[in-house]
């Protein structure tokens, strides 16, 4: 990848954290405690330590995290309960209205329940984001690499029983697609409808980055992960 090339093709990079006031699983779950702050502040101040973007918006119904994000010195969009409640309107008609009211020719989709993505991944990853455009991609997302032996209602998926068994390291490579941060040009995701394209670069995270928070176990091994990166400083 060529340095010059990257600084040449730079874009403005428009960060958007969406948040909003329901969550069914794991209640508040945006806001909880997490590091120093909150999962929501703590992702701001991740992000703001990232000199490759240029703006960061929260994108959210919910005035209570609208006003932590004004305190945290990034910028807001207020989202009507429509856009925010996941029954009103297709999760594609969220990312179509959410990118239509942001600025920026790039947008990157920076979710809060990835705490473990730091800023040395947002930097690498919008390195490579520029890379990928200039060689046949249309966008970038975070994948997380598995090999195991999977089922559905039929039987065996990926591996046969009986004497053609192997053993998991001979198991096709197959990849846990995670959302910490996607990035793809704003008119696309428009156009698409969705935070990414049909042919992404693939952009590897470990068990511990990949980290996304659903339920309060989750949670937990968050918080377990950050305290043992801490440690081990």
């Amino acid at each position: 990848m060529k340095k010059d090339s990257i600084q040449k093709n730079k874009r403005k990079i428009t960060v958007i954290v969406p948040v909003r006031a329901g969550s069914r699983r794991l209640k508040n779950k945006n806001i909880l405690p997490f590091g120093k702050n909150n999962l929501l502040v703590n992702k701001i101040e991740e992000l703001k330590k990232v000199p490759e973007i240029d703006t960061i918006v929260v994108s959210s119904d919910s005035d209570q995290m609208l006003d932590m994000a004004r305190s945290s010195g990034v910028r807001t969009h207020k989202r009507d309960l429509e856009y925010a409640d996941d029954k009103s309107r297709p999760f594609g008609d969220v990312v179509r209205h959410i990118c239509e009211n942001v600025e920026g020719e790039d947008i990157m989709w920076a979710t809060v329940t990835c705490p473990m993505i730091f800023k040395e991944h947002y930097s690498d990853a919008i390195k490579k984001y520029y890379w990928a455009l200039e060689n046949g991609y249309d966008s970038l997302l975070p994948v997380e690499p598995f090999k195991d032996f999977l089922w559905d209602e039929n039987g065996p998926l990926n591996y046969e029983l009986g004497k053609k068994h192997v053993i998991s390291q001979n198991l096709p490579q197959l990849y846990f697609a995670r959302f910490g941060m996607l990035l793809a040009p704003r008119i696309k995701m428009i156009q698409w409808h969705y935070f990414h394209g049909p042919k992404p670069f693939r952009y590897v995270l470990d068990k511990i980055n990949a980290v996304d928070i659903d339920d309060a176990l989750d949670l937990e091994v968050a918080r377990a992960w950050l305290n043992y990166l801490n440690d081990s400083r």
